[in-house]
C-alpha cells in the first residue's frame, strides 16, 4: 500500500501475480431471450445505476452473448488484511476498511485457503447468494473456503447451514497458498452449481406448484420505495392466489417454504428477489417492479442462464419513490406463458 502511494504505481489485480492459473469451465455462447413487457415501458427508463447505456438491448435481445470461462488462480504468500488481499503490487479490495489504516498486524498464518467471497457479495446479500455461494462449491474443492470478516446479513448463517457451508472468516491472515476465482459469469458451470444449490435448499422432494409469490421490500436496503406495494401484493393475493411474504420478518425455512413451487416471483428489483428466484424452476418467471430512475438488468442474466422468463414493469416516479400501475402489472402477468 505504501509503495503504491509513494511511487505512484498502479495496483494490479491479484490474477496478474498468480503463480499458476487454470480453467475450470470453458467460455460458451448462448442466445439472450427477449424480456416480457408491455409497449412503452422502456421509454420510461431514465437511469441505470450499473451501466452507462440504455437497457433496451438487453430487454429486446436476439443477440448471442459470450459467457466468460471460470478460472482459478494460485497466489503464494498473499495477505488478507481488513477486507483486501495483497500480494506485491497487486490487490483485490473486497469490503471497506473496518480497522485503523495503521493497524497492519497479521494475526495468523494459514497453509492454504480458497477465497470465495467477492466485493459485490460483501456489499449486497443478493450477490452473496447468487454469486459467492456458487463459488463456495469451487473453493471447497481447492482447500478450506475462506472469506473476509465483516458483519453478516441476517439470513447468511441460516443459508450456510442449509447449504452445508462452513467457511472460515479472516481479518488479518497470511496465506502461504491462496486460490482465487474469476467466476462472475453465467456459463454452464455456474448454471449447474446454482441448480445444485436449489436442490439442497428444496430437499429430496420437488414442491407442489402454486401461482406465485410477492416478495415485499418495504424500506429495507438502498432506498427504492414502492408507495403502493401493499396494494399490489393484496391485489395479487386476492385475484390470483399469490403468497405474500416479507423476508425481513421471516426465518429462512419459512421463506423457502413460501417460495418453493412458485410459478412466478414478483417484487421490487433488489436483493430480496433472490430468495424466490433461486428456487424458481425452469420455465418459471420473475417479474421485477422497476423504478424509472433505477432500472437494473442483473437478474435477467440469471433467468437467461436458467431457461426462465424475465418480465418487468416500470413505474412512475413520485419524489424519491415510485408507483406501479396495478392494471399494468396484471396485464404483464397475462403476457406470461400459461402453465402446462
Amino acid at each position: 500500500m505504501v509503495r503504491s502511494k509513494l511511487l505512484r504505481r498502479d495496483v494490479q489485480p491479484l490474477r496478474a501475480v498468480a503463480e499458476r492459473s487454470w480453467e475450470i469451465a470453458p467460455r460458451h455462447a448462448a442466445p439472450r431471450a427477449r424480456a416480457v413487457y408491455l409497449p412503452g415501458q422502456l421509454e420510461r427508463v431514465t437511469g441505470c445505476p450499473f451501466q452507462t447505456w440504455h437497457p433496451r438491448r438487453e430487454m429486446e435481445s436476439g443477440e448471442v452473448v459470450e459467457h466468460d470461462p471460470t478460472v482459478a488462480h494460485l497466489i503464494r504468500d498473499a495477505v488478507l488484511l481488513d477486507g483486501a488481499v495483497y500480494k506485491g503490487w497487486a490487490a483485490d479490495h473486497l469490503h471497506p476498511r473496518l480497522r485503523s489504516r495503521f493497524d497492519v498486524r497479521i494475526d495468523q498464518e494459514v497453509d492454504r485457503g480458497a477465497l470465495f467471497c467477492s466485493q459485490p457479495g460483501n456489499k449486497w446479500f443478493g450477490n452473496w447468494l447468487m454469486d459467492d455461494c456458487p463459488t463456495y462449491l469451487l473453493a471447497a474443492e481447492e482447500g478450506q473456503p475462506v472469506a473476509t470478516a465483516q458483519p453478516e446479513e441476517p439470513h447468511t448463517a441460516a443459508y450456510e447451514r442449509r447449504l452445508g457451508m462452513s467457511p472460515q472468516r479472516h481479518a488479518a491472515t497470511l496465506f502461504r497458498e491462496l486460490v482465487v476465482f474469476d467466476d462472475r459469469t453465467q456459463n454452464r458451470s455456474k448454471h449447474g452449481r446454482c441448480r445444485e444449490i436449489r436442490a439442497k435448499l428444496l430437499g429430496p422432494h420437488e414442491p407442489s406448484q402454486h401461482a406465485g409469490v410477492f416478495i415485499l421490500r418495504g424500506r429495507s436496503g438502498a432506498r427504492r420505495v414502492l408507495v403502493n406495494e401493499m396494494e399490489l401484493a393484496e391485489r395479487l393475493r386476492e385475484r390470483r392466489g399469490f403468497r405474500v411474504i416479507d423476508p425481513m420478518q421471516l426465518e429462512v425455512d419459512q421463506i423457502i417454504a413460501a417460495c418453493a413451487g412458485a410459478r412466478v416471483v414478483v417484487g421490487v428489483e433488489g436483493s430480496g428477489l433472490i430468495h424466490g428466484l433461486q428456487l424458481l424452476d425452469r420455465g418459471g418467471a420473475l417479474v421485477a417492479l422497476q423504478p424509472p430512475h433505477r432500472f437494473v438488468c442483473v437478474y435477467k442474466d440469471l433467468t437467461d442462464r436458467d431457461d426462465q422468463i424475465f418480465a418487468f414493469v416500470v413505474g412512475s416516479r413520485e419524489g424519491e419513490d415510485f408507483r406501479i400501475d396495478p392494471e399494468e402489472l396484471e396485464r404483464t402477468l397475462d403476457l406470461l406463458p400459461k402453465p402446462t
